[in-house]
Order: structure tokens, then sequence, then C-alpha cells
């Protein structure tokens, strides 16, 4: 029975946000990863998509989400489902708390394969696609 103890959830941190992985290929599962994301406020992630659909459920604050070319606001309880291939940007004011689930491996790239500036280390160059170490 795998069982991923709290003391051996992974924690990867960026610039705007802190990821702690519960469940992923490298700890426990076969395919999937859940993880947890707490979004420092006054931040905004990169624009970038994902090569695979993904679920978020907002547990505190909020946020604004674009997405596609629309933007809608997500607050505690509320349920958002990103599909793959999608352009998408986070930001929030107030900082939030989500847990996402996703299939895994799943990688993120920047839908018009140029690297933004200032991106972070961690972030895919180009048009280069990288599998998130919070969901490896």
């Amino acid at each position: 029975m795998p069982v991923i103890r709290l003391s051996d959830a992974r924690r990867s941190e960026t610039p705007n946000a802190v990821m702690t992985t519960f469940a992923s290929p490298t700890q426990g599962s076969t395919s999937l990863a859940l993880w947890r994301v707490e979004m420092r406020p006054g931040t905004q992630g990169p624009l970038h998509a994902m090569d695979a659909e993904q679920i978020w459920t907002f547990l505190s604050g909020a946020a604004t989400v674009e997405l596609a070319g629309e933007t809608g606001v997500l607050a505690a309880g509320d349920t958002l489902v990103l599909p793959a291939g999608e352009a998408r940007r986070i930001t929030t004011d107030e900082g939030f708390t989500a847990v996402v689930a996703s299939t895994s491996p799943s990688r993120a790239y920047n839908p018009d394969a140029v690297t933004p500036d200032g991106a972070c280390a961690m972030a895919p160059r180009d048009a280069e696609r990288v599998l998130p170490a919070w969901i490896a």
C-alpha cells in the first residue's frame, strides 16, 4: 500500500509560489500527480501552457486566471479545469492555496516558443518542454 507521509512530501519553490508534491511517479503513483500550490500575495505566474489537463481547487484566497483569451476570478471553493495546450497565466493580489491534480509526466512550455524576460531557472527555454519538479 503506497503511503506518502507529509514528512516525505517534496517541496519545490519558484519566485512566485511553493509547490508541495503529495504523490507523483517519483512518490508512489504510476501516472498521476497531486500537489498543493501556495502562491504569494502580489505575484503573477508566467504565461505558459501544459501538455496535459490540470484540475485546480482553490482552498483559500483568490486568483485571476487568464486562459486562452478569457479572464476569470476564482476564490476558495472554486474548481478550475485547465485544458491541455491552452496558454494560461495566474495572478493573485491576496495570495491563495490550491490543490492540483494532473497526469504525469506533464510538461510546461512557452506557447510562442520564446523565453519571457525574467523567467526563473525552472522555466522552459524557448521551444523546450520541461517536466516541473512538482509533477515528476
